[in-house]
């Protein structure tokens, strides 16, 4: 199988319009910039609007693009379904509505030849549009992780978009308790605390964490409820923290 300095895995649910308003013409047109080889894996989360079929011809019509299918279970599923078949020595998921540009690229990599093996974006300093409530809820979470989780050093742990190097991905993905086991769902599925859970596996197996202030704009999306998705990280905190306890994650 063909290797690639980067793996770019962009999971979609039910993306119609953004594929339509051009938000994948938008990736495919920075890469093709690039002097680096790439792929994206397009992984489709079981959407029942017409997303499959426009990730198809996508993927049919621009070189390097290709299309997985899941069975709906979440953007935590996605993710790692592309995470585990990516084949670049960089993996980087990002959210497919573009909410932090592709271009943000040129600010993430860099850091890994620096040696940093997991490298993601911070919108803390810059949350163009967010409503005060999102921010408010934003600082609050991020309190509850560093007092449950001792997750201190990061500020913003939900951006959706963090590289990794292929073999600390590997890892990291393979280990995995709280989401690691997939499982059918109903309606969109905001997963809140996979990227906390991430994160704590990455500082808990003794690996290098870069924070990188990245441009992001809010994006509307009935996928997003801040109450709902709230308790749910909360409740995924406290998960991750018995999950510790018990020695799952040794």
């Amino acid at each position: 199988m063909k290797t690639h300095y980067l793996s770019v895995v962009i999971p979609a649910y039910n993306e119609e319009t953004n594929i339509r308003l051009g938000a994948l013409d938008q990736v495919e047109r920075f890469l093709v910039k690039q002097t680096y080889s790439w792929e994206v894996i397009l992984v489709d989360d079981g959407s029942t609007d017409a997303t499959p079929t426009l990730l198809e011809a996508f993927a049919k019509n621009n070189r390097g693009f290709h299309v997985l299918h899941n069975q709906h279970q979440g953007k935590a599923a996605s993710v790692i379904t592309g995470i585990l078949s990516g084949q670049g020595e960089i993996i980087v998921f990002s959210d497919l509505d573009q909410a932090t540009p592709i271009r943000e690229l040129a600010n993430l990599l860099p850091w890994f030849s620096r040696g940093f093996d997991v490298v993601i974006g911070s919108r803390n300093s810059k949350r163009e549009g967010a409503p005060l409530l999102r921010l408010i809820m934003a600082r609050g979470f991020m309190l509850l992780r560093g007092l449950i989780l001792g997750l201190k050093g990061i500020t913003d742990t939900q951006c959706g978009f963090k590289g990794f190097k292929k073999h600390v991905a590997r890892e990291i993905f393979g280990k995995l308790a709280l989401y690691g086991k997939l499982r059918a769902v109903e309606g969109s599925a905001v997963t809140a605390g996979f990227d906390i859970e991430l994160l704590y596996l990455a500082k808990k197996l003794g690996y290098s964490i870069k924070e990188v202030a990245v441009e992001w704009h809010y994006v509307e999306t009935r996928r997003v409820n801040p109450l709902k998705d709230s308790w749910q990280g909360f409740l995924d905190i406290v998960k991750i923290r018995i999950n510790a306890l018990k020695g799952v994650y040794i």
